[in-house]
C-alpha cells in the first residue's frame, strides 16, 4: 500500500526533528493510516528512495517504531512513533505516466466498482505494482485514471504473470475489512490452470511446506522444505486432455507462488511456467500458442462492511481459451 493521495502527497503525519541527531525524524502516525504497514508508509514518505533501499534501512534497524526493530510487515498503529534515519531522496526519477492503450486495457478490464470495491481482470504481464525494476503497476495506472479519489489501495496481490480477478478497495474500511477477512480465510478464490502431464487420480489437496529464497540476481523462488511455511491448496480436475490436465486451484494459504509450486510438487507443473517447469514441456505449449504462464484467477468472493456478499468472475483471455481449443481438437 502506498500514499493515499493520487497526486503523491503523503498522509499527514505529525513530525519533529531530534536535536542530538540532525537529520533524524520522528513521525507519529494519525488514526487515519491504522492497519498500513511500515514499508508502504515509508515508502510514501521517501519518495525516490528504491524499494531495496527502505527493505535495507528496516532490516538495519536503522528505523524504529516505539524505539524497537520492526519488519517490513509490521502494521502500524495509531499513535507509534516511527524514527526514520536520514536518507537521501535527490534521486527521484519522474513519476511514469500510462499511456491511453494501457489506460484504456485497464478500464475494460474493470469487472466490478461498486461500494468501495473494484475488481479487475488483471492481465498476465502487468504487475499489480511499481517497485523493483516496474516502474508502472496496476495499481498506479488506477490512481492516474481516477485523480479524484481519495483512497485506492490493493486487497490483495497477484503475480505479474498471473491473470485475472483482482480487488482493489476505494475506501480504508472496506481495505481493512476484507483484509480481516483474507486472514480469517473468509475470502474465496478459485483459479484456473493448465497442468503439465496426468494428473494424479485422486489427488484434491497439496499440503507441503514452503520456503522463499531470494536468488544472487534478485529473482524469488519458492521451494518446498521442511522449515518452511505450513501451506495447503485444493485442486480439482476440470478436463482431460493428451499431456495437460485442466484444473481448479482453491489456496487455503496464500503463500508466494504457492500453487505453481505445489503443482510442481504434485509432479504437474503449470504450462508456461519459466520459473518451476522444464524448458521441455514449455517448448510443446509454445508451438500450441500459449506465450504466457496459464494461471487464471478465475473468481473472487468476499463480503462487505455492510454485510453484503459479492461474488465476480473474470473470463479467460482469448488466448487461453485458444489454447484449450487446439488441446479439445487432439
Amino acid at each position: 500500500m502506498r500514499s493515499n493521495d493520487p497526486s503523491g502527497k503523503a498522509n499527514p503525519a505529525t513530525d519533529s526533528t531530534s536535536a542530538g541527531s540532525p537529520g533524524v525524524r520522528f513521525l507519529t502516525v494519525p488514526p487515519d493510516l491504522a492497519g498500513q504497514r511500515i514499508d508502504n508508509f515509508l515508502q510514501a514518505r521517501l519518495k525516490g528512495v528504491p524499494r531495496s533501499r527502505i527493505y535495507r534501512i528496516l532490516r538495519k534497524g536503522e528505523v524504529r517504531v516505539n524505539k524497537g526493530r520492526v519488519k517490513a510487515e509490521y502494521r502500524l498503529q495509531a499513535g507509534d512513533q516511527v524514527r526514520v534515519p536520514p536518507i537521501r531522496t535527490a534521486e527521484q526519477a519522474p513519476p511514469a505516466v500510462a499511456g491511453e492503450s494501457l489506460r484504456s486495457l485497464v478500464e475494460q478490464s474493470i469487472l466490478y466498482d461498486e461500494k468501495g470495491l473494484m475488481v479487475i481482470n488483471k492481465p498476465s504481464g502487468l504487475a499489480v505494482h511499481g517497485g523493483s525494476g516496474v516502474r508502472l503497476g496496476l495499481i498506479e495506472v488506477l490512481r492516474q485514471m481516477f485523480p479524484q479519489s481519495p483512497f485506492i489501495e490493493l486487497v490483495h496481490r497477484l503475480d505479474r504473470d498471473t491473470s485475472g480477478a483482482i480487488m482493489v478497495a476505494r475506501k480504508r474500511s472496506v481495505l481493512q475489512h476484507v483484509q480481516a477477512e483474507l486472514r480469517a480465510g473468509r475470502v474465496g478464490k478459485s483459479y484456473l490452470a493448465l497442468a503439465c502431464g496426468k494428473w494424479p487420480r485422486g489427488r484434491k489437496l497439496a499440503e507441503a511446506p514452503l520456503r522463499k529464497n531470494t536468488l544472487k540476481s534478485g529473482e524469488r523462488m519458492v521451494s518446498v522444505a521442511a522449515d518452511g511455511k505450513p501451506s495447503q491448496t485444493r485442486f480439482q480436475v476440470l478436463e482431460r486432455f493428451a499431456g495437460a490436465t485442466l484444473v481448479s486451484a482453491e489456496p487455503v494459504t496464500g503463500r508466494t507462488h504457492q500453487i505453481r509450486v505445489h503443482a510442481q510438487f504434485v509432479g504437474c507443473p503449470l504450462a508456461g511456467d519459466s520459473k518451476y517447469t522444464p524448458d521441455e514441456d514449455n517448448r510443446r505449449f509454445r508451438e500450441l500458442g500459449l506465450k504466457r504462464l496459464f494461471l487464471h484467477s478465475a473468481s473472487v468472493s468476499c463480503s462487505l462492511p455492510g454485510g453484503e456478499s459479492v461474488k465476480v468472475e473474470a473470463p479467460l483471455s482469448g488466448e487461453l481459451e485458444a489454447v484449450l481449443a487446439t488441446l479439445r481438437r487432439g
